[in-house]
């Protein structure tokens, strides 16, 4: 990730709750749409105008049935796509020339913190203000809906929409068709908090992409277990609301076995026989809580019919998910073992391009040419020294997935000392380094703070302009905490590294995702001028 950009956008080839929901929502109401249309075509006219006609007001079938219904659902479902596919990303995902996050890092891009406060509060308030205006829409659309179908209701001297105390016959609920709009924005408010919660749970969690797999397949599940009971409804093929209810519980029920089964409690028995004491005891528990559910329209003989319900998820619906598991293991397996491993080395080969590559090598030899050229052998025997240490760390350190603080601590003054031997005939640069050895007596994770200073050097030091880096490096008894400050200059048109990504700093968020999740905070900020980067670690040890 690089210091001048960062974004927030969200991950296409990940979870696909939103797409599944956006699915589900345009299957129902296509749904309902035809299944409506088939009703009214199926229908006599009689039972739409008899209403009408006892209470002597003039009918027509589009104007006082299929209008309004179908007007309705095509506006709350234009309201729907408008708020998934236009208010809510624009409040979720920041644009890439905006300010990005990382976890909880928050970066601001030449601007205050007052301008990004105002930023938020413009974004936020336009969202209100499109909340307001579709309720506004939606409710006189609602009114005037149940106007037309309900017209002979209203057939009486003095009618008025709005409420007469003076007149005892019904009046038009006006207020309440706004109110149920609102409640229904709202609701749906609430639910997308509570799905990008959920959702943004599962993309921080260690085993990312095995819990992927899994969300996946619910959020699919349910679109299916939801249009089976619309498609029913909708081309009256089933009345009984019992029906229904049955439905959910049970399909619910086996689904709710089928997964804990194959990605939870199956992939802990490793080699182990399906009748071990462990997976029996969790089969038996699982079984009985899906079990509880089925005895809900049981009203005597439950202890019966809860212990038959039972007895059918662990001898019969049990076997079958372990032939799913035995058939499918091997996928199974594959991302709930391996995917740290594969991450790993990733990181790791990405590590090793992105640190002492040709690039920076040329650089210090040339360096070290320079100095020599100019002393006898002073700096250039330290030069080279230091060079061989970092290579030498390069060599036989990286490769283990934790190594002693001092370690790591040795590593970033030889890469100092050797940044410092490049520019030290720049008078206009600054570098301090407050490196307290003091408690570092922790393991961490070998590379993983050289890449923040790394890019300190890279983008805050120009040769002919005053620059300055500052490096802070502390420990307690619990914490690491780092810190480094680098001033910031325009980029240039033929600037080699303006459309490099940062690889580095990507991967150092990456790696404290899988090593160290929830133990971890990552803090960026700019203002333009300066950029400062804030690393918090709690150790295992």
């Amino acid at each position: 990730m690089n210091q001048q950009e960062t974004t927030a956008t969200p991950n296409s080839n990940s979870i696909k709750w939103r797409q599944h929901e956006m699915i589900l929502v345009t299957a129902c109401t296509a749904m309902m749409a035809v299944g409506y249309a088939w009703n009214i075509y199926k229908t006599p006219i009689a039972g739409f105008e008899s209403a009408f006609i006892n209470n002597h007001v003039p009918f027509n079938l589009y104007k006082n049935v299929v209008i309004p219904a179908m007007g309705i659902s095509l506006l709350l479902y234009l309201a729907y796509l408008w708020l998934s596919l236009y208010t809510v990303p624009r409040l979720l995902f920041l644009k890439k020339k905006e300010a990005g996050t990382t976890l909880i890092a928050v970066s601001f891009k030449k601007i205050s913190l007052q301008g990004l406060a105002k930023k938020i509060i413009k974004k936020y308030a336009w969202a209100v203000l499109q909340i307001i205006l579709l309720v506004a829409i939606l409710g006189t659309a609602y009114n005037f809906a149940v106007y037309f179908q309900h017209q002979w209701q209203f057939n009486y001297p003095g009618f008025s929409i709005f409420f007469n105390k003076n007149i005892t016959q019904s009046q038009m609920d006006i207020a309440g068709g706004y109110f149920a709009m609102g409640a229904l924005i709202l609701l749906f408010a609430l639910y997308v908090c509570i799905r990008e919660v959920l959702i943004w749970l599962v993309n921080t969690s260690k085993q990312r992409q095995y819990n992927i797999q899994v969300c996946n397949k619910i959020t699919l599940f349910i679109v299916v277990l939801t249009c089976i009971p619309v498609f029913l409804v909708c081309f009256h093929i089933i009345h009984t609301p019992q029906f229904f209810v049955t439905y959910v519980l049970v399909a619910a029920a086996l689904f709710g076995m089928f997964v804990s089964n194959v990605y939870w409690i199956f992939p802990m028995t490793g080699d182990d026989s399906l009748f071990s004491k462990k997976i029996i005891g969790r089969l038996i528990v699982t079984s009985g809580i899906y079990a509880m559910p089925l005895t809900v329209f049981v009203h005597e003989a439950i202890p019966v019919a809860f212990f038959i319900s039972w007895l059918v998820l662990l001898l019969v619906v049990t076997p079958l998910t372990w032939w799913y598991y035995q058939y499918n293991k091997d996928n199974i397996l594959q991302l709930l073992q391996v995917e740290k491993q594969l991450v790993q080395s990733k990181a790791d080969l990405q590590f090793l391009r992105s640190q002492i590559n040709p690039h920076f090598l040329f650089n210090a030899l040339n360096t070290l040419y320079g100095t020599a050229m100019q002393e006898n052998a002073g700096r250039t025997a330290e030069g080279i020294q230091r060079l061989g240490d970092m290579m030498r760390f390069m060599l036989e350190e990286n490769n283990l997935d934790f190594i002693q603080m001092h370690k790591e601590i040795d590593y970033l003054h030889n890469y100092i000392a050797l940044q410092k031997l490049r520019i030290q005939s720049s008078p206009g640069i600054v570098i301090e380094d407050n490196i307290n050895e003091q408690h570092c007596n922790h393991r961490i994770a070998p590379m993983l703070l050289i890449p923040l200073v790394e890019n300190a050097f890279k983008h805050g030091i120009r040769l002919n302009e005053k620059s300055w880096i500052s490096i802070k490096l502390s420990c307690t008894e619990k914490n690491i905490l780092f810190e480094v400050r680098n001033s910031m200059h325009a980029k240039t048109t033929g600037d080699p590294e303006k459309e490099r990504s940062g690889i580095g700093f990507k991967n150092v968020v990456e790696r404290l995702k899988l090593l160290y999740p929830g133990k971890h905070q990552v803090k960026v900020n700019q203002d333009g001028k300066e950029f400062f980067v804030q690393l918090i670690i709690e150790p295992a040890g």
